[in-house]
């Protein structure tokens, strides 16, 4: 008896038209991509500053601690929600879901909110590193936190840096799932 360690996964049919391969990967990566970010920030929580030079006190516990997880957790079930942009889920509304349930889901209903998301979290994430503690945003520059040392600066680097990246992810997904929504459109209104 073999192992089929190194095996194909199943395919995912589920979609009116199939999803690029580059997409499904991508979606289903980006999960895994912020949850270094995720598990950062839980030490914060607990006001353990992870070797940050900070001026100000931390908040209570009481406010940090739910603030902190809720953030975490709410990073996640966003990124989760991205994978229906590849799934069958995302053209037809589960039949679970009041209302909408069993419905198809209009391309622009999920195209929209996934180009706007995608476009805050660009503005919110994206910054250039200017030096002496300044960076370049989007909204202008700001002073940016400073580490104890360099090991700590490297740490916060690598777990934040896939941060920028979620913006411009969720608005590739959403591009592709318009052009594959929509080049199904015709072929269902012809037959």
């Amino acid at each position: 008896m073999t192992l089929k360690i190194l095996h194909r996964p199943p395919s995912v049919s589920d979609t009116e038209r199939p999803v690029p391969r580059w997409a499904m990967r991508l979606a289903y990566a980006l999960p895994l991509l912020l949850l270094p970010a995720c598990l950062w920030r839980l030490p914060f929580a607990l006001h353990f500053e992870m070797g940050q030079v900070q001026d100000g006190g931390l908040p209570a516990y009481w406010l940090s601690i739910p603030y902190v997880l809720g953030l975490s957790v709410l990073t996640e079930v966003v990124a989760i929600l991205t994978i229906g942009l590849v799934r069958g889920w995302g053209e037809t509304a589960p039949a679970w879901i009041p209302v909408i349930g069993g419905r198809r889901v209009r391309p622009m209903a999920a195209v929209v909110p996934a180009v706007l998301g995608g476009m805050i979290l660009t503005f919110l994430f994206t910054a250039v590193p200017l030096g002496a503690d300044r960076d370049l945003t989007l909204y202008g520059v700001v002073d940016s936190v400073g580490y104890s040392n360099g090991a700590w600066n490297a740490l916060a680097m690598v777990v934040g840096t896939p941060l920028a990246a979620w913006g411009p992810i969720t608005i590739v997904l959403a591009v592709a799932y318009y052009r594959r929504r929509a080049a199904a459109a015709p072929a269902s209104v012809a037959g």
